[in-house]
């Protein structure tokens, strides 16, 4: 299938290999043996090893020359030395002369050493003597025959008695400490439960009773409603003047439109075109929803028993979500009731409103639906891979890029509202080199930044189709780029070449330079602050550093256990990151610390692709799906997988397809996902 289907794979950290290594396999000779060791260095070993068994330092002649132990069972040469009868034996096996003096010797020249033995076995006795308990001296005692009375024996088994029931004691004793430390413990465990128990209980039925009174509140407001709906009914008067009132709206709409339209065709300004296709884009999802017809059969109690059933499937992660959130705002109005006694309100608690809005939002969708589809791929080029997908400044455009060498820009409007599988962009530019990564300015609409597999960062303006500038300082292939939300002239860039560099649009060279340890995969400024940028690395780390001081990283955030592929920012102070450990994780860059892992898709090697709005996480999977995060729940709140109908041989199954590039339209339900044969869909959270 060739590049089709093969995308580029997130760097790894690799040990160095041993200079003039090859990658031919050569037998590498056995190593040498070790040298033996001198006569010096073993008379050390064998008074070390002496001094293990006991012997003293004296009495080193008493060693083997050949084993280095005690001899046991000595025999001695024609030569004068002593040995043990093994240790000779089988010397003289192999050679016939001595080991100490190398003098001729057949076994025909051993004979017993009686006197050393006997003296091996007095110096035996005595160690064991100057070693053993004086229980083992009375059996020794008793088993050589002592002579000993019976009075003698019954004392000393009544002693022996004594001992066995004072020993017992002192056992149970202990055991009994064990055990009440034991329980102790387990009792002080269980009480902090029990009071945290308690303390949750007594939460939610504070919220159980704030949310009774505001369900009275809403009842109440209701029947206020339908009693003036029915007032106005009876009145002949405002039943005359409504249709009089809707037909003004709706007049007032359509007379809008067309003068809205006529400012178009003079030649308006480019905000109000903005607005226009803004509007034309909303009604296009309308339609498509119209159009088929999936969610309009669906009654309020069905879409309410719907949302009942996702809260009972996730219910102990938003029990632990709900938890935390509550305990956290108390712990919060605690520190602001030190500052003011006088800032306690009634009714809902901020934790509850807090806990609320994830609810609603999470048990809102469960599916991503597709509301529209287009190919990526051209006929001259089958490499189709989609590396990077973002939406332009105001979410009217919408840029590809991928190892096509291609940077193709489309109207989103078009894309919903025409229904054909073939778009033609509205610009398109060549690069000289795949492309990895793409940015829009977040101030100048027509700019655009990309990187790619040469490691050059180039700025392109999509009104001319030419580049604005490019940076080639760059060693190896550039993985990322990110435009700079606060200062429109600042990006960043991060390579292979472990560096990540600082470009200002004003200036030919880089403005600053940051050496790593490892490959950098991506790189992202905060949104709040042009000085703060986050660094993914292939040292399974991301590093979140201060451009005021470059020298060491502000925090190093640890706990993917693979490379980190993406780093996205929810907010000022929420960080993403995706790695090729299947794994998502959301940090706190202000309180330095991790929130939440999220689970569920699958990456192991290639760049999937990642995006976040306000409330949720996105990425692609390597099972060729778009997998939906709530940003407080671990789980997946909803995915969608490209299907079979999307290959062009039937054949072919999807598992040699993956998701590569994902991108949400600001803080909407849509999203643009692509995958590596070159399709890419519209798809929004539904119900």
């Amino acid at each position: 299938m060739g590049d089709s289907s093969m995308g580029a794979l997130v760097p790894t950290v690799k040990p160095p290999e041993p200079a003039g290594s090859s990658s031919v396999a050569v037998t590498a000779p056995p190593p040498p043996p070790p040298p033996e060791p001198a006569p010096e260095e073993q008379a050390e070993v064998a008074a070390a090893e002496a001094a293990e068994t006991g012997v003293s330092e004296v009495d080193k002649d008493l060693l083997c020359p050949i084993c280095m132990q005690i001899i046991k069972d000595a025999f001695l040469t024609a030569c004068g030395h002593s040995f043990c009868y093994m240790c000779i034996v089988t010397h003289l096996n192999n050679k016939n002369d001595c080991p100490c003096c190398g003098h001729f010797l057949t076994t025909n020249h051993l004979f017993p050493n009686f006197l050393l033995n006997k003296f091996l076995r007095k110096t035996s006795a005595h160690q064991i003597a100057k070693t053993a308990t004086p229980f083992e001296h009375l059996r020794q005692a008793l088993q050589q025959g002592c002579e000993v009375s019976v009075k003698e024996l019954d004392n000393l088994m009544s002693l022996l008695v004594e001992k066995k029931r004072k020993m017992e004691q002192e056992e149970a004793e202990t055991n009994m400490q064990i055990l009440l430390d034991f329980l102790h413990c387990l009792r002080k465990q269980k009480l902090e439960e029990l009071n945290e128990i308690q303390t949750d209980l007594q939460y939610v039925k504070e919220d159980i009773n704030a949310v009774e009174r505001h369900r009275i509140d809403l009842y109440r407001s209701r029947e206020r409603y339908s009693v003036k709906l029915r007032m106005l009914a009876d009145d002949p008067i405002a039943t005359k003047a409504w249709p009089s009132l809707t037909d003004k709206h709706s007049s007032g709409i359509i007379s809008s439109a067309h003068s809205t339209q006529g400012r178009m065709g003079a030649g308006s300004s480019q905000n109000k075109k903005a607005d226009v296709k803004a509007q034309v884009s909303s009604h296009g999802l309308q339609r498509k929803d119209a159009y088929s017809g999936s969610d309009s059969h669906v009654t309020q109690s069905g879409l309410a028993v719907a949302r009942k059933r996702r809260l009972h499937a996730q219910f102990n992660d938003l029990q632990d979500c709900y938890l935390q959130k509550r305990r956290h705002w108390v712990r919060q109005q605690h520190k602001q009731e030190e500052r003011d006694t006088n800032s306690i309100r009634e009714g809902y608690h901020a934790g509850l409103e807090d806990f609320q809005s994830v609810l609603t939002t999470f048990t809102r969708y469960s599916r991503l639906r597709v509301i529209a589809e287009l190919r990526h791929g051209d006929l001259f080029h089958s490499a189709n891979i989609v590396s990077s997908i973002e939406f332009d400044r105001d979410d009217e455009l919408f840029a590809t890029a991928g190892v096509s060498r291609r940077i193709k820009v489309f109207e989103f409007s078009s894309v919903v509202n025409e229904p054909a599988d073939v778009h033609c962009p509205v610009v398109e530019m060549s690069t000289r080199s795949k492309l990895s990564c793409l940015s829009w300015n977040k101030y100048t609409k027509n700019h655009i930044a990309s990187s790619d597999y040469e490691g050059i960062v180039t700025v392109w303006d999509v009104t001319t189709r030419q580049s604005v500038m490019e940076y080639e300082e760059h060693e190896k292939r550039a993985w990322s780029v990110d435009f700079s939300c606060t200062e429109p002239s600042m990006l960043v860039s991060g390579s292979d070449d472990c560096k990540v560099k600082i470009w200002c649009t004003k200036q030919e060279a880089s403005v600053l330079n940051i050496d790593m340890k490892a490959n950098i995969c991506s790189v992202k400024y905060n949104p709040g602050s042009s000085i703060y940028v986050a660094v993914g690395s292939a040292d399974h780390h991301i590093h979140y550093y201060d451009l005021r001081n470059i020298s060491q990283p502000l925090h190093v955030f640890s706990g993917h256990r693979k490379a980190v592929s993406y780093v996205k920012f929810l907010s000022n102070n929420e960080l993403a990151s995706a790695s090729t450990d299947s794994t998502l994780r959301l940090w706190d860059v202000k309180e330095n610390m991790p929130v939440r892992t999220f689970r569920g898709h699958t990456n192991e090697k290639n760049f999937v692709g990642l995006t976040v709005n306000s409330e949720y996480i996105a990425c692609g999977s390597e099972t060729n799906e778009v997998f939906a995060y709530h940003k407080a729940i671990s789980k997946p709140a909803a995915w969608h997988r490209f299907g079979s109908s999307d290959l062009d041989d039937t054949d072919d199954g999807t598992g040699t397809y993956f998701i590569s590039a994902v991108c949400w339209k600001s803080d909407s339900p849509t999203m643009l996902t692509a995958n590596s044969q070159g399709t890419i869909k519209v798809l929004v959270l539904a119900a």
